[in-house]
């Protein structure tokens, strides 16, 4: 009887240390696993929001890895993509020439991207998005004010987590995990045609 018990906690033991060693940012869609940052990799859902049931207006603003300072408010009248990162995560890594490509594409007509780095200092990353060409600015998050301002409705619970909002300001939808680049064109182009 003791050796099966001894034996059980020692396998448990070791699928635990098992699952920490694991632990991380996750590129596979269905899998969920906690990251060292305190949130959850995310699935790859994504959530879209009728017009009628969209919250409050999102209201964030703070300074952008180059020291310019930017605020969301005064983007209205156009979609704006808000996404979260840091440099090692790797699912972050997988999307960013996706979004840098996206943002690229929907400039003309108007949409703006804002990166919010939940993680890293000012060069490091500079770094990550000189090496994915991304041309848009992002925050630097460390203390998480930036993240706390999106809890509304549809809150980043993971790392990468992207939301669009319509040209009023509100979250039209999120994607949880690196995003699926056909789909957030579909998504950006409806929050395109909403405001047109």
């Amino acid at each position: 009887m003791r050796a099966g018990r001894a034996a059980r906690a020692a396998l448990a033991t070791a699928a635990l240390v098992g699952a920490a060693a694991l632990a991380g940012c996750s590129t596979s869609g269905a899998q969920t696993e906690v990251v060292d940052s305190g949130y959850v990799a995310g699935d790859g859902s994504v959530v879209q929001l009728p017009p009628d049931e969209r919250g409050e207006p999102v209201e964030l603003s703070g300074t952008t890895l180059e020291g310019e300072e930017v605020d969301v408010t005064e983007w209205r009248g156009a979609p704006v993509v808000l996404n979260t990162w840091y440099a090692a995560c790797g699912p972050c890594r997988v999307e960013a020439p996706d979004l840098a490509e996206i943002s690229a594409e929907t400039a003309a007509d108007g949409v703006r991207f804002l990166g919010i780095n939940t993680r890293d200092g000012a060069a490091q990353a500079l770094a990550f998005e000189e090496e994915f060409g991304i041309d848009y600015p992002s925050l630097l998050d460390r203390d998480g004010e930036g993240v706390l301002a999106l809890r509304g409705d549809l809150p980043p619970s993971a790392t990468p987590t992207t939301l669009v909002l319509d040209a009023q300001g509100r979250v039209a939808a999120r994607f949880l995990g690196a995003v699926e680049p056909s789909t957030l064109r579909t998504v950006v182009g409806d929050a395109v045609a909403e405001g047109a």
